[in-house]
């Protein structure tokens, strides 16, 4: 019995916890309907928090769920479905979820262009190398940026523009990447398009005005800069706390820049992969690798095989070297390893090593392969894989030396680098030819993080159409009562018919993980606000806070808020927590309307822990580890809250 228990996961415990709790709620709610959908709240919460599945897959199947509850009513003891089937499917074309998909196209129509480089280059022409200007200006223009596209993306977009700053000024990047990606969360909240809680938010609201007591005023929508003031004046918060204090709360691990050109020192520091070499060697009929395979050579050795030669042409990148590549008489081989490590290769084997490349000496050139930096992103497909499970040379062309990991390195050099499974936010190095990196820029399953290397500028020739399309995009959003999914669809597609984007590169851009994330939670939303869950739960916080003032039930649905966005989706957070802001607010002769934007802005203060996209992408390149997160996200957690609740009393008060 107790060997039993001790078999149990932290996740098996929380199940139990959670059914415990959904047990005792149902006896003590008021209806059927609520005991249901308070069960459906709390199996949502935990595959959300402990990840059982993927938000998606859990988003996706409690709406199928709640759909089959209406075949199944009667055995429920309902009296009909607490969704009607005909409305399940609202959220895939309901405004919120269209305005993303257009949003993340603009978005990638703006980085063809070449426009995130000339912002680079701006930056530096006037932010010198002084921490305290280049600072402010690369948080501000991030900030900015992702007031109108998602903050992941505008991170994204970022990442490599930072780590080209910082190898020109010399400033670590773990000092410059935590105060970009936390002003990339709190530009979000500048405008109602920035992210995607505020995004949903009209739509909530809409929702929850179907369900409003007879005799109350609907609420009205939020226009698209409603939001301004309140954003600005925590994205200026978030800049002033890391000028001020960030040379206390910032980490500093070294210049951990990244050019392709010239690795050398930084893979040294951060890695341990000092004096690594290419060296090309040619087989002897007699030596004892002819009949080897190429992993059974670099598991031995320890080193790395880049390039191939037997005769048949030159094997060199995707598709050229793989693991199960048999060796023979006369086979010339392109090695990467440390010095040390070849000399007891050649020393152990049969082989001629050129003084110089020959046969690889164009392929293996700077201006044609190198060593370079990759980052595994959130909803990365190759997230719990290893190197060798997804053939990561013959499938990518990369060669993995490395990976940095929270502060922790696995390098080819101590082994087991190729069979450790993959996490977001890992850095890979990575030995590639400048071409197969270049398809990796486009490829999601990827961030790259190295950016001088040889490589073609996507569409420069393109920034004029992008930009005209962008404005026309912000002319029908300002100027217009046309819906804003419209409005957002117009620059989209005026993107792709002037030729910025290929409508393949489009459905590219758009993260469809998000889209279902999204759509799939609407209907949970429905569910709550229809069968008075929303409206009960209400009722009992406000119960047990007692006679308190408005702003003080307002700071405790905050705090609700920041503590669901730490360990669930926003959107998820968003959609659970409005109807019961609404109904809160109700409750106390507050603005619906201001508690409901309360939840919408209150789940971007995800700092604390780096479960927030933004964060999660950045721990590699940064060199993070969660006690960093900690100590700078908790007092910004704390700033958030009281600039975003001071602003929203003074604005909407």
């Amino acid at each position: 019995m107790l060997a039993a228990f001790r078999a149990l996961t932290k996740t098996d415990l929380a199940a139990v916890v959670f059914a415990v709790v959904g047990f005792y709620l149902a006896g003590i709610v008021p209806s059927v309907e609520i005991a249901w959908v308070v069960g459906f709240l709390l199996l949502t919460i935990f595959l959300f928090a402990f990840e059982v599945v993927t938000v998606d897959v859990a988003a996706i199947s409690i709406m199928v769920l709640l759909g089959l509850s209406g075949l199944f009513a009667p055995l429920m003891g309902l009296g009909q479905g607490l969704v009607p089937v005909e409305h399940l499917f609202d959220g895939f074309a309901s405004n919120a979820v269209i305005s993303i998909i257009a949003v993340m196209i603009i978005g990638a129509g703006l980085d063809k262009t070449g426009i995130m480089s000339k912002v680079a280059g701006f930056i530096m022409r006037i932010g010198g190398k002084t921490e305290s200007r280049i600072i402010p200006l690369i948080s501000g223009t991030v900030g900015g940026i992702s007031s109108f596209m998602q903050n992941v993306g505008a991170a994204a977009l970022f990442l490599p523009v930072v780590s080209r700053i910082s190898a020109r000024t010399g400033l670590p990047m773990s000092r410059l990447l935590m105060p970009m990606g936390f002003c990339a969360i709190l530009g979000g909240t500048i405008t109602m398009v920035g992210s995607s809680p505020l995004i949903l938010l009209n739509d909530l609201i809409l929702t929850s005005n179907k369900a409003l007591p007879a005799g109350t005023a609907p609420m009205e929508t939020f226009q698209l800069f409603d939001v301004t003031p309140i954003g600005i004046a925590l994205l200026i918060a978030g800049i002033l706390y890391f000028v001020l204090a960030g040379r206390f709360v910032l980490p500093s691990r070294g210049n951990e820049m990244l050019t392709g050109n010239d690795a050398s020192a930084y893979f040294a520091e951060t890695y341990g992969l000092s004096s690594f070499e290419i060296r090309e060697i040619r087989l002897r009929p007699e030596s004892t690798l002819v009949g080897m395979s190429v992993d059974d050579l670099e598991q031995t050795w320890r080193i790395r095989v880049i390039a191939v030669e037997k005769g048949d042409g030159l094997r060199l990148g995707a598709d050229g070297v793989d693991r199960s590549l048999g060796i023979e008489p006369g086979t010339t081989l392109g090695l990467l390893g440390t010095e040390e490590k070849l000399k007891r290769f050649a020393e152990e084997n049969a082989v001629d090593v050129k003084p110089d490349l020959e046969l690889f000496s164009e392929a293996m050139s700077n201006t044609k392969a190198g060593v370079a930096e990759i980052v595994i992103p959130p909803g990365s497909s190759l997230i719990g894989k290893t190197a060798r499970d997804v053939w990561m040379r013959k499938t990518y062309g990369l060669s993995l030396l490395a990976i940095n990991r929270g502060g922790t390195q696995i390098t080819f050099n101590t082994g087991g680098v190729r069979n450790t499974p993959l996490l977001a936010g890992d850095a890979l190095v990575v030995h590639t030819t400048w071409a197969d990196l270049t398809r990796l820029t486009k490829d999601r399953n990827f961030v790259v993080v190295t950016t001088e290397y040889p490589h073609e500028e996507l569409r420069p020739h393109k920034v004029r159409a992008a930009l005209v399309f962008f404005v026309i995009t912000l002319a029908l959003v300002l100027l217009t009562d046309l819906r804003l999914s419209v409005a957002l669809l117009t620059g989209a597609m005026g993107m792709i018919l002037a030729g910025v984007l290929s409508i393949d590169e489009a459905y590219e851009a758009v993260s469809w993980k998000t889209v279902f994330l999204l759509a799939s939670l609407i209907p949970l939303g429905l569910a709550v606000e229809a069968s008075g869950t929303a409206a009960w739960i209400a009722q009992q916080t406000l119960t047990a806070l007692g006679d308190v003032p408005i702003w003080v039930v307002q700071a405790a649905l905050a705090v609700l808020a920041t503590f669901f966005t730490l360990v669930m989706s926003n959107v998820g957070a968003t959609v659970l927590l409005v109807p019961l802001a609404v109904n809160m607010a109700l409750g106390i002769g507050a603005n619906p309307a201001v508690f409901a934007l309360t939840v919408a802005i209150a789940t971007s203060n995800s700092f604390l822990i780096p479960t927030h996209q933004v964060n999660a992408l950045l721990m590699g390149p940064g060199n993070y580890r969660v006690v960093d997160f900690m100590r700078a996200g908790g007092i910004m957690t704390i700033i958030f809250l009281v600039v975003a609740l001071t602003m929203l009393n003074v604005v909407f008060g």
